[in-house]
């Protein structure tokens, strides 16, 4: 097919036909020498009307035949995208403008493409069936399938368009595509760098170079962003390690010849290191007292500089005046360079800064979570005066929501100056939970465990769980429901049903549970939370062997629990999911008797503590006590407390406590403890894995009956276990597993070493 040719080859081709030429000596001419056109007539037209073709022109019957205005006519006809060729030409009186038409596209298909699919690459092209062909336009769609092939990392890709001729100036294209080898980082080189090596460098980016494992993840390919956010995490690197003249010149990115890899080359300048000098704190606000805020300086004199520490101390300070009623305050740090010394001296000045409201709260990226399950986690509204710390920790909280994979929360100027606008914007994540669980032990045989959870019902905040235990010896089916603002206020409500069949064959008896529960939680404060339930259960225990255990025996029958009990938790953890730093204490009292059949006080003191020793390492503390007494009556097995397990790896659940030695059944204690020291840290795996290990020591026991007799064992000595494990956010759900080993144990008690659970997301 033709693909036409330059225009200009055209207007020098109608000039010489239509003016430059001698005229005959029959055609009108006008006092100038100049033709007048009698009749302008269309050729080569087929699906579009000569009208058509008559509106792009510059000339009308009766003008002159003006090169002028014939050069802008054929113009305005190439550049219409309708024709592929356009020739003009004078037959005396006549002018004849003579049209090829661009053909109309019929089909569009792509071929050789494996790892995009036609979806994805038909809605990057502009060309489209029954649209016109043009040169132009193929070309334009072929470098943007080049460049989508590029941004996923295929620098190699080729793509040619072939057309098929087809009747009636139709044509089909086809991109014959060839997407090649991803094209990865062959090698990573920093210049410039004398105080830190290469693989220090390496490992403070993202981008990775091209190896055995690389695989398993995406970051050896070349991305231009990424190699831009890598340029900034060098930056921050050496500010927090007291560089704080340096300089990241350059990186660039060169392409080897079989365009299948890169070498990247970053060049840095780092200039000396520098220390801390004086630090001190300035202010212009009355009855603010200076000194009384040096306990809120994160760096000390004589300590390397680091742009994080000087970061930190604003946020600290903000936080700490705001507390004190300081609504609008501005706080600055100054630095002051000695650099014969090598010392930067830092000054807060703490000013009062511009009135500022929230004009009003903006929120994208929620597609299925409603606005208002966001607004209710703000700690300011509409018209509240802004508040740096209030906002942060509104942040906080969106993200403990865990609705979102990630949650940014800043402050834009808003209409005028005494305005501010705050932008939410987030991006969901699945908030649903199908987990699986199977295991086999000597003592319950082959179990299997299926649970539904739905964090976010119906985008509503709403927490739906429905779970099912089987086994040959157990069946569970427990249904939860919550809502966290019920009624619009800031109380939560919720109700729990249960079921539980426990028919051991390894057990004197049976017990049938079936009950529910009604909560409601309430803030006193920030972080102080207090949740308030009531418990109504029956229970009965049946089929008991005639050689058990007098204490199983006097338990036979079926009964009646009533119970009231509340937890009081302060939680000042910096993330309810992934705690790193901060700490949590949760106290729990139950009291049944409020009609029923039994009677007893049972509470129980927990708590833990994170604290970060290093990036991303965390030494965590945990331990909890409890303890059960009857009211006017002895305790039952079903209330006592359980050890092992999660609480105590390294044993069995109920593998610690009061014990049966005839029939084995685990009594339960009135008493016990549990304590955990546990150091986590990354595996030194690429980030986007999320896997991490542990090492933890436990400590626990669980002791006293109310009435023993010469067969069941109890002591109160205390069990410890020692062991390591691993928790990875796979794409198939969480994996925790744990192995244990059982350091100190009684003859009588049940171990197990390995602790294993997984589940799947959607």
């Amino acid at each position: 097919m033709s693909w036409g040719r330059p225009w200009v080859f055209r207007v020098a081709l109608a000039c010489l036909v239509l003016g430059l030429g001698r005229p005959d000596s029959a055609t009108a001419q006008t006092a100038s020498g100049q033709a007048i056109i009698r009749e302008i007539q269309i050729e080569g037209t087929q699906r579009i009307e000569p009208e058509t073709v008559r509106s792009y022109m510059r000339v009308n019957p009766g003008d002159r035949f003006d090169p002028a205005r014939l050069d802008r006519s054929l113009k305005n006809l190439f550049s219409s995208g309708l024709f592929a060729d356009v020739t003009l030409r004078q037959e005396k009186e006549i002018l004849v403008v003579t049209v090829v038409e661009n053909p109309i596209v019929n089909r569009i298909s792509f071929e050789g493409n494996d790892r995009l699919d036609d979806d994805t690459l038909s809605s990057e092209i502009t060309l489209r069936p029954r649209v016109v062909f043009t040169r132009t336009k193929v070309q334009n769609d072929v470098q943007r399938l080049l460049e989508i092939y590029r941004r996923s990392g295929r620098y190699a890709a080729t793509v040619e368009p072939k057309v098929i001729q087809l009747s009636q100036n139709r044509i089909d294209l086809a991109f014959e595509i060839r997407e090649g080898a991803q094209t990865t980082i062959e090698a990573i080189n920093f210049i410039g760098n004398r105080h830190f090596s290469d693989s220090d460098l390496l490992d403070e980016i993202t981008t990775e170079e091209s190896g055995f494992m690389s695989f398993l993840s995406s970051t050896d390919t070349y991305d231009p962003d990424r190699l831009a956010f890598d340029r900034e995490l060098l930056r921050r690197f050496y500010l927090n390690e007291g560089y704080a003249d340096f300089r990241a010149v350059s990186v660039l990115a060169e392409l080897i010849p079989s365009r299948e890899g890169f070498i990247v080359t970053f060049t840095v300048e780092e200039g000396e290191r520098q220390k801390f000098g004086r630090i001190d704190i300035v202010t212009t606000l009355p009855d603010l007292d200076p000194e009384s805020l040096r306990g809120h300086l994160i760096p000390e004199e004589g300590e390397w500089y680091s742009a994080e520490q000087e970061e930190e101390t604003v946020q600290a300070l903000t936080e700490a005046v705001g507390n004190l009623g300081y609504a609008f305050v501005d706080i600055r740090a100054k630095l002051e360079r000695d650099r014969e010394n090598r010392i930067i001296h830092a000054t807060f000045n703490i000013d009062e800064g511009p009135k500022v409201y929230v004009e009003r709260i903006d929120i994208e990226g929620n597609v299925r979570t409603l606005d208002r399950v966001i607004r209710r986690e703000f700690r300011l509204v509409e018209g509240d005066a802004f508040n740096t710390s209030k906002m942060r920790r509104s942040r906080q909280r969106i993200q403990n929501l865990g609705y979102f994979q990630t949650a940014k929360v800043e402050s834009i100027p808003g209409s005028t100056a005494d305005r501010a606008v705050i932008r939410v914007e987030v991006e969901e994540q699945s908030t649903g939970d199908l987990t699986f669980g199977v295991g086999f032990s000597t003592s319950g045989g082959v179990l299997g465990n299926v649970g539904l959870q739905e964090r976010n019902f119906l985008g509503r905040g709403q927490d739906v769980r429905v779970s099912s235990t089987l086994s040959t010896e157990q069946t569970a089916f427990n249904f939860s429901f919550t809502e966290p603002y019920f009624l619009g206020g800031n109380v939560s409500a919720g109700v729990d049903l249960f079921r539980i069949e426990n028919n051991s064959d390894d057990q004197s008896f049976d017990v049938v549970r079936n009950g529910g529960s009604l909560r409601t939680g309430f803030s006193w404060q920030e972080h102080l939370r207090q949740t308030v339930r009531y418990t109504l259960e029956d229970q009965e225990i049946t089929d008991i062997d005639s050689d058990a255990s007098r204490l199983v025996k006097e338990e036979e029958g079926r009964f009646i629990e009533s119970t009231i009990g509340h937890d009081l938790t302060l939680d000042r953890r910096d993330s309810r999911f992934d705690p790193r730093e901060g700490y949590m204490i949760r106290l729990r009292n139950d009291v049944a008797g409020l009609g029923g059949d039994v009677r007893f006080l049972r509470s129980s003191l927990g708590g833990s503590y994170y604290l970060p020793v290093a990036e991303d390492w965390t030494l965590a503390a945990k331990g909890e006590i409890g303890s059960i007494i009857g009211l006017g009556e002895d305790t039952r097995i079903s209330d006592r407390f359980f050890i092992g397990g999660r609480n105590c790896r390294g044993f069995q659940f109920a593998g610690i406590g009061p014990r049966d030695r005839v029939t084995d059944d685990a009594l339960g204690g009135k008493n016990f403890y549990t304590g955990t020291l546990e150091f986590s840290f990354p595996l030194g795996l690429p980030d986007q894995f999320d896997i991490r290990g542990r090492l933890f020591g436990d400590i626990c026991s669980a002791w006293d009956l109310d009435r023993a007799n010469a067969d069941t064992v109890d002591v109160n000595t205390p069990r410890t276990s020692v062991g390591a494990g691993l928790t990875w956010s796979s794409p198939f759900g969480p994996i925790v597993i744990d192995i244990g080993y059982a350091v100190n144990k009684e003859d009588f008690d049940q171990t197990e070493v390995l602790n294993f659970s997984f589940g799947t997301q959607f």
